[in-house]
């Protein structure tokens, strides 16, 4: 058993493998479809080929594939949600369902909580939304806003350079104005939705073992010191060029400071003590 799910957010495409047993990320693609959506307030018809193209070559190789998409679909008048779904149908023969914003948070929520003792928040990023969930054994409060890391870009392109020229405070205080925030506090904040254990793993931030409970997925996190820290330096000393150079996918990491100070607000809004940054996405819900 193969089956192909294939998640289309704002910004990133990501293409997971289940084999019945394990998922496997086999990919993912950068197709900036909120942004190039704000030029003429419909989608890109480039963005659009680009993901049947992409679609379509998992063809060749897999039967059962499932496509759903997130946050801009969710934007898109009904006239255009009709011409968008009927033209990928018409070309890929997939239905293409687009995902309410709670129920992509309570499946990332499903996916990130399984195993985790006692209360956690989770935190679920994106291009143009954000989620937060409290988790208790259940979900016990959700929050959604619609505000994502490509807003904070296009008001504060710098954010993509070399080095930032715009101090993380001015970041933090454009959120907080737009972020809706649950009114529960927690010691451990989950990172998910995205490739947050990758950032952490690649872009110079410190992290240890997760000794707080033992989960295969979730197996580093830092604390709240070292996060605003090593966030600080994110912005002003550690060389995004440099990062780009190594790594096979340097435009995924345009956004990464935008996101790096969502998970800032998050964190002290909710007084969180302990950040576990995952690379749980909805998919792990979906399974």
């Amino acid at each position: 058993m193969e089956k192909i799910i294939v998640e289309v957010g704002s910004t990133v495409t990501k293409f997971d493998k289940y084999n019945g047993k394990d998922i496997e990320r086999i990919g993912s693609k950068t197709i900036e479809f909120k942004k190039n959506y704000k030029k003429d307030n419909k989608l890109d018809n480039q963005d659009i080929r680009t993901l049947v193209d992409s679609v379509q070559e998992l063809q060749e190789k897999y039967n059962d594939i499932y496509v759903c998409g997130t946050s801009i679909f969710r934007s898109l008048t009904e006239e255009q949600k009709k011409e968008f779904l009927n033209k990928f149908k018409d070309e890929t023969k997939i239905d293409f369902e687009i995902i309410s914003q709670d129920r992509e948070n309570e499946l990332t929520v499903l996916g990130a909580t399984k195993n985790v003792p006692g209360k956690v928040a989770v935190f679920v990023g994106g291009g143009g939304s954000t989620e937060i969930a409290i988790y208790d054994n259940g979900i016990k409060e959700m929050v959604n806003s619609a505000i994502g890391v490509m807003d904070i870009m296009d008001k504060y392109p710098d954010l993509a350079n070399d080095i930032a020229a715009t101090d993380i405070e001015e970041i933090k205080k454009a959120i907080r104005e737009k972020l809706n925030l649950p009114k529960q506090k927690v010691e451990t904040l989950i990172l998910a939705g995205g490739g947050h254990k990758y950032f952490a793993l690649n872009s110079g931030v410190n992290y240890k073992e997760n000794n707080l409970y033992s989960n295969k997925l979730q197996p580093i996190m830092m604390n709240i010191e070292t996060r605003i820290k090593d966030t600080k330096r994110y912005y002003k000393e550690i060389s995004l060029d440099e990062i780009r150079k190594k790594v096979d996918d340097p435009a995924w990491w345009y956004a990464t400071r935008a996101m790096s100070a969502f998970v800032l607000v998050l964190a002290e809004e909710l007084g969180a003590k302990y950040i576990i940054p995952t690379d749980i996405s909805m998919v792990n819900g979906l399974i």
